[in-house]
């Protein structure tokens, strides 16, 4: 495949291996494929279980399958995977494995770079009536920054780790729950200065329409924040947008039993993938922007009756939705020459690239003939 100025990275799921801390919450040997293999269908015409095909129910502590990944990854026009990493405070991670391993095995030569997912992990996210905690996010000010970049310094120095003008590329899921942000964004940026790079390329998470949030609070409100904006997946999207819910306002707080509270709702929410997907594709609001795509959403082996299901995903309608990011990026070439996949392989929300039992390698396909396009467009 020839090189493409336009590069595709997409998230990266660890939860592929046992670790004790999901051995007490959830049963031993839990991995997210406990919840995959166990979905069933919620209503007539739904497909589930949603099961891989070609590389089966991985485990990745083996360092194959890694290579196995990335080496599809590449034949297919991905460009980069963002591994999601899990640092609550206090030295305290989770899931670190995959990419500890990775960073070791040199015969590994797709690109990469990390989503802080600075989230408390709470037990709703997996269909519980219970929403408790199970770890909680924590900060520990200016020395758990500094000891969070010199854990994070010999991945940034790895010549597969993902750099814009000499900055390592550094995503953040929730950088509004950062306290005492300025400092955080300082401490990280000299540090990278110190270390030989030009600072470092933060990517900040929109947690709904960027059309509807204040940009210029991100853009210009701190110092040292060269931010590239992108938009993913979000409830919020649907509810905080109005101009979306228009006309099917009232379907929806009919699908919500009357609330938007999540603990309230017994069936799923459910939409059309071509409908949904056709809102994330808007005309940049700002050269910071960064588009977010994704082939297909069901978390329902996650979430139950609770779940958001996009239907009548398929691998031509998301080669659409794929294409039109790509159109609207080459209008606008003063902005990051990349688009972001949500993603590889998140299972349990029915969101992932790999090979499944319907589809095979169409949603990777997909991705390859849209970058066959890219040069002549």
């Amino acid at each position: 495949m020839s090189e493409s100025k336009i590069k595709f990275l997409a998230y990266y799921l660890p939860q592929y291996h046992p670790i004790p801390e999901n051995d007490a919450w959830w049963g031993k040997g839990f991995t997210e494929w406990t919840n995959v293999a166990k979905a069933k269908p919620l209503f007539k015409g739904h497909y589930q279980p949603i099961l891989p095909a070609d590389l089966g129910f991985y485990d990745l502590r083996s360092p194959e399958v890694q290579r196995q990944q990335a080496q599809l990854a590449q034949q297919y026009g991905v460009d980069g995977f963002i591994y999601y990493q899990y640092w609550f405070g206090n030295g305290k991670m989770l899931l670190e494995q995959p990419s500890e391993q990775m960073l070791k095995n040199k015969d590994i030569t797709l690109p990469f770079c990390f989503c802080w997912a600075n989230e408390t992990w709470k037990g709703i996210w997996h269909g519980l009536d219970n929403p408790a905690v199970l770890i909680e996010q924590t900060y520990q000010g200016k020395q758990g920054f500094i000891a969070y970049f010199n854990y994070l310094l010999p991945f940034f120095k790895d010549e597969r780790y993902i750099k814009v003008n000499n900055k390592p590329m550094f995503h953040i899921y929730r950088i509004e729950d950062i306290p005492e942000l300025d400092m955080f964004l300082e401490t990280f940026n000299n540090l990278a200065t110190q270390a030989g790079f030009n600072g470092v390329c933060f990517v900040a998470t929109i947690l709904g329409n960027p059309n509807v949030v204040d940009l210029n609070k991100w853009i210009y409100g701190h110092v040292g924040l060269d931010v590239f904006f992108k938009m993913r997946y979000s409830k919020k999207f649907f509810f905080v947008d109005k101009s979306f819910l228009g006309k099917i306002e009232n379907r929806i707080r009919r699908k919500l039993d009357g609330s938007y509270k999540i603990g309230v709702r017994t069936k799923p929410l459910v939409f059309d993938y071509k409908k949904g997907a056709s809102n994330f594709n808007i005309q940049f609001p700002n050269t910071k922007y960064i588009s977010c795509v994704f082939p297909n959403w069901d978390n329902s082996a996650r979430s139950g009756k609770r779940s958001l299901i996009f239907k009548n995903s398929t691998p031509r309608a998301w080669q659409e939705h794929l294409q039109i990011a790509v159109n609207e990026l080459l209008k606008n070439p003063e902005n990051p020459s990349f688009i972001v996949i949500k993603s590889w392989n998140e299972w349990a929300e029915g969101n992932y690239l790999e090979p499944d039992q319907k589809f095979g390698l169409q949603w990777l396909e997909a991705i390859k003939n849209v970058k066959a396009t890219i040069k002549d467009i």
